[in-house]
């Protein structure tokens, strides 16, 4: 039972369709899930090879695979992290949803500063770690509204 990809020619979605059979798709006309335009072009799936959870990480810890990696650039960073999510998988189930907003940040330029000074509850704190909530006041006259 094949999977095929198709990228619209009009509105320019990538899309998949699960056909029954091999004739069936031969046979059948696709239309856009997006559109339902009929002018597709079928492309070439990706590829992908079965490895054991070792390999993976053996890959993703080896230097000579991280490429152009640069520490000090955020873009960078944010590829190398959807790398990793990417080879993961199926485990970024376990990851934080957070985790997206992060990489999305980073890959558009954007410092690990300014995220968490930005969005400080993805770091999991409530307050701005230089922001000390003061002692409640004991005694005097001030009331609580």
């Amino acid at each position: 039972m094949p999977i095929y990809e198709y990228r619209c020619l009009d509105c320019g979605r990538r899309f998949s369709i699960f056909w029954r059979t091999i004739s069936a798709a031969e046979e059948g006309t696709p239309r856009c899930t997006h559109c339902g335009s009929d002018r597709v072009q079928r492309l070439i799936s990706r590829v992908r090879m079965l490895r054991s959870e070792e390999a993976v990480l053996e890959e993703l810890a080896d230097p000579a695979a991280w490429g152009d990696f640069d520490e000090n650039d955020p873009k960078s960073m944010g590829r190398m992290m959807r790398k990793m999510m990417n080879e993961l998988g199926g485990e970024m189930d376990e990851m934080p949803p957070e985790l997206e907003e992060v990489v999305d940040r980073l890959e558009a330029g954007q410092s690990p500063e300014e995220i968490e000074k930005e969005v400080p509850d993805l770091a999991g704190l409530e307050s701005p770690p230089d922001e000390v909530p003061s002692p409640p006041a004991t005694g005097g006259s001030e009331e609580t509204l």
